[in-house]
């Protein structure tokens, strides 16, 4: 009796610790996450114009950047596009238009692990650059060094999923779990039960991105919410010779030929 009362008591108490995480987790962070990404930038754009930037370091070095920029860059544009489609679209979208789940599984895994190790490869150089590369090191923040960190963190944990789960292992179906999941956050109906069973590998690959948006605004990376609008609409830049009170030639009577 005393042990069933001891496991009864303790049962419960359980539950409830693993309830109150997933719905820390699952629920409060990723809205803590968008405030802190939505003010950030606020409070960015008001105080750090001038900082505004991405800081290129292409003076410094070129050859390497050559290869490692166009890598990155593509590759992390193609990494975006995927998560965007596999995230917001829900999968009898993509059944209706006449692609069915499979032939979607397939090019989305095949693409995405060629996107992936292309964002992975194109990253290492531009780090190995900024490591080796005396002027570009010396001009390299600590929020430089945090936000590389954590973006390669997000990366790597990303393949990992893939390649465990798809490539590996039997196949797992992110739509049907973290998906709905993610749209049920901005529907303002947060589901954590969808996230219970994800595997290990999808849950911190999902923890690290939200961590990446977090520190977002306040580093580098806020370039990419940027275009320069501004050149469409900004007045000319006029040019004019120096003016002759400046000049120290003493002026000439009469008329003088000025060619053009």
């Amino acid at each position: 009796m005393t042990g069933g009362t001891v496991l009864s008591t303790v049962a419960p108490s359980a539950d409830t610790s693993a309830g109150v995480v997933d719905v820390l987790l699952w629920v409060v962070l990723p809205y803590v996450t968008v405030a802190v990404f939505v003010l950030g930038h606020i409070w960015r754009y008001r105080y750090d114009k001038f900082g505004w930037t991405t800081r290129s370091s292409q003076l410094y070095e070129s050859r390497l950047l050559r290869i490692g920029s166009p890598l990155f860059h593509f590759g992390i544009l193609l990494v975006l596009m995927g998560h965007v489609g596999g995230l917001v679209i829900p999968d009898r979208w993509t059944e209706a238009i006449g692609i069915s789940e499979h032939a979607y599984h397939v090019t989305a895994v095949s693409l995405g692990t060629v996107a992936g190790f292309c964002t992975l490869a194109g990253l290492a150089i531009l780090i190995y650059r900024r490591r080796t590369v005396g002027p570009v090191f010396s001009a390299t923040t600590r929020n430089d060094k945090l936000m590389y960190a954590v973006l390669t963190l997000v990366i790597v944990l990303g393949l990992s999923a893939t390649v465990a789960a798809n490539l590996v292992g039997g196949g797992y179906n992110y739509r049907e779990t973290v998906s709905p999941w993610f749209r049920s956050v901005f529907y303002l109906q947060p589901d954590p039960h969808l996230m219970a069973d994800v595997p290990i590998l999808f849950k911190l690959h999902a923890l690290s991105a939200l961590l990446l948006f977090c520190i977002w605004p306040f580093t580098r990376l806020v370039h990419m919410l940027t275009a320069p609008v501004g050149y469409l609409t900004r007045p000319y830049i006029v040019y004019r010779s120096r003016d002759e009170l400046l000049s120290t030639r003493a002026p000439r009577r009469g008329w003088e030929h000025r060619p053009g």
